[in-house]
């Protein structure tokens, strides 16, 4: 507004600004309200034309030449085409006695501008027109102003003025939050508890069923009593006009990208999940780039500046809009599709330590496609596994990369929407519960994590058989907490439960085999260990043999044999195990991975037991400041390498003490 306010001082011309953006975002709001302040506060005379056709743009024109003096018999010859009416127009605004402005609204579609040529400059006045389409081509002489939706405060305080009393400004927010602070969608809500006269609503009421609809768009829209159901003023029909110019502009294929879209969230989508996207029959992927191109040009999506990953982001109400739209024939191809593409974007197998930046980004699209097939019911049930199988996906990449929050997150809300589609033992949702487990587990709840890895055990075994790989899984999962919870003794028979059923089924070699077997040398000092300890240079050299010297098993084995000598009373043929297993983890993963930081803690206890005090108290430093800085001061990993270092520097100081005695 301070921009368009100095075009409007005292001997201003010559400019033509245009206001682009999302339909109902509010372009018009703007120009009415430029337009006020032109015929109010500075002087201007204000002509409104509607630019959203040719008979209406040529009619409204037509009249701002009549009230600039144009004759009767020159707006008869533009009428009957033996004038330019363009020519006419702008000649009587050049020539107008007061200074002007001229607003064009809804020009959605430049050609009809560019036809006759009715956008122009003139030293008189100032042109303002509104438009979804961003395309800079399209405005080769204008000022591109680019309206978005409301910051937060404004979106709240819309609905405070529009239904005052219905709820407070955090009720307010919420609100605006979940509507993507998207006016039209706040003028509508604020109109709907407005009006509410025999059974009024709260904000509060209003966010609970925004929630619980399955089609939260007929909600919003029901606030359009007061605007005739104009589908300008429904966002259920407001995206509808962009579409339609889309596909009179021959891009056709704008459609079902569109649909394809809204399968995911309004979070930023990096493009190269469209990488090879095929919707067939109606997109090809040779026209995908195109398509986008129409999206983005009518400011149905935009790309997102930055430095990361080049991401896209489509307003969540207009996904909402359009997913309700999608025929019910089509529901399941789209989503088939956005599943297939997501399954590319997603490691099948992610390392230990991987960081994908990409990969992080597709949390809240994968929970957004669970959502929808949940709600779509036509969707088949090999597109609900496909999502589903999806969500396991991106759920192990978090807990590999040891973002155990994020992965216990996502488990289990995949969990809850899943189940609305598949049965609670499915082997897909099992095995998201035991991703609930291990983060559990990780993030220091062992008793809690106890409790889930017995209840998938128990339906793995139920469904799946005693034997099944999925519940071997399970039996080594199961082990971990048990054994810190010091109940060896079962977590013992867990992992060799899990040696015996791996070998026999998937052989010795394999390496989950030498996974499980890697486990056994991971139990607190006791009898238990000292059977297990002795077999720990053979286990090295198989991993080595069958996995190459750099493999993770390889490495799991490296570290877990020297915690075995160590815990054993063998510190010295620890001491070099320890020193390789920091180094190769460190190398592989970084310096603050869960594992590294395990390898620098037993490298601190073994230098301690060697009388080393200097660099045990420096490694074990490390470990406790990044552990209290990553996982927090509370958790178990942490409170154990602070009583660690305590111990560490009380020995250093004891030892002290009694050569300076």
């Amino acid at each position: 507004m301070r921009r368009l306010r100095t075009a409007l001082t005292e001997g201003a011309g010559n400019e033509v600004f245009v206001l682009h953006g999302l339909g109902g975002c509010g372009k018009t709001a703007v120009a009415y309200t430029l337009f006020r302040h032109a015929v109010t506060e500075a002087g201007r005379l204000g002509f409104w034309v509607n630019a959203s056709d040719h008979a209406s743009l040529r009619a409204g024109m037509l009249a701002v030449a009549a009230d600039r003096g144009a004759g009767d018999g020159a707006l008869m010859a533009a009428r009957n085409g033996l004038r330019a009416a363009a020519d006419l127009v702008w000649d009587r605004l050049d020539r107008s006695d007061e200074p002007w402005l001229l607003v064009l609204d809804n020009a959605d579609d430049p050609a009809v501008l560019r036809d006759g040529g009715w956008s122009r400059t003139s030293p008189r006045g100032t042109l303002l027109v509104t438009t979804r389409q961003s395309a800079t081509r399209w405005w080769p002489a204008a000022e591109l102003l680019h309206v978005g939706v409301l910051p937060r405060h404004e979106a709240a305080q819309v609905l405070c003025d529009l239904a005052p009393g219905t709820g407070t400004v955090e009720d307010a927010g919420a609100i605006a939050d979940r509507l993507g602070r998207l006016p039209l969608a706040l003028t509508l809500a604020g109109g709907f508890l407005a009006h509410q006269m025999i059974e009024p609503w709260t904000m509060a009421e209003y966010s609970r069923r925004l929630e619980d609809r399955q089609d939260p768009i007929e909600l919003i829209d029901k606030g359009a009593t007061a605007t005739g159901h104009d589908s300008r003023h429904l966002v259920s029909g407001t995206w509808q006009l962009s579409l339609n110019t889309l596909v009179g502009q021959g891009m056709p294929d704008a459609v079902p990208l569109l649909r394809l879209l809204a399968c995911w969230s309004d979070d930023p989508l990096p493009l190269t999940v469209l990488s090879g996207a095929e919707l067939l029959p109606d997109l090809r992927a040779d026209r995908v780039e195109s398509a986008l191109r129409g999206l983005l040009d009518h400011s149905l999506t935009e790309l997102i500046p930055g430095d990361g990953p080049r991401c896209l982001r489509t307003h969540g109400v207009l996904l909402d809009s359009v997913a309700r739209g999608v025929p019910e024939e089509r529901r399941d191809p789209v989503a088939a599709t956005a599943a297939d593409l997501l399954a590319r974007a997603l490691p099948e197998l992610p390392e230990r330590g991987s960081r994908d930046a990409g990969t992080g980004l597709l949390a809240t699209h994968t929970l957004a496609l669970l959502r929808r097939v949940r709600d779509w019911s036509a969707v088949r049930r090999t597109t609900v596994e496909a999502a589903v199988t999806c969500a396991l996906r991106l759920v192990t990449a978090q807990h590999r990369a040891g973002d155990y929050a994020s992965a216990l997150t996502v488990a289990r809300e995949s969990v809850r929407l899943a189940g609305a589609r598949l049965e609670s033992d499915h082997i897909l949702l099992l095995r998201l519960r035991q991703r609930i487990g291990k983060s559990v587990d990780r993030l220091g709840r062992l008793e809690e994590s106890v409790t889930l890895h017995r209840e998938v055990l128990a339906d793995l075994v139920r469904t799946q058989g005693a034997d099944a790989p999925d519940t071997l899984t399970s039996c080594l999962h199961l082990s971990r907490p048990l054994t810190w919870l010091g109940r060896t003794a079962e977590a013992v028979a867990l992992m060799h439960r899990t040696v015996t059923g791996r070998a026999s089924v998937l052989g010795s070699g394999h390496p989950l085999t030498l996974e499980a077997r890697a486990c056994l040398l991971e139990l607190p000092p006791g009898p238990e260990l000292e059977r297990e300890v002795e077999g720990g240079p053979a286990l090295v050299a198989d991993c080595v043999r069958e996995l190459g010297p750099g493999h993770p098993i390889t490495l799991s084995a490296e570290l877990n044999c020297a915690g075995a000598l160590f815990n054993t009373g063998r510190p010295a043929e620890a001491l070099p195990l320890a020193r390789g297993a920091l180094a190769a983890h460190e190398l592989r993963y970084g310096a603050e991975y869960p594992i590294t930081l395990a390898s620098r803690s037993l490298l601190g206890s073994v230098l301690a037991a060697l009388g080393e005090n200097a660099e045990a108290i420096e490694q074990t430093g490390i470990v406790v400041e990044a552990r209290e800085r990553v996982l927090g001061p509370t958790h178990p990993w942490t409170v154990v390498a602070r009583e660690r270092l305590a111990g560490q520097r009380q020995a250093c100081a004891e030892r002290h003490n009694g050569m300076t005695s």
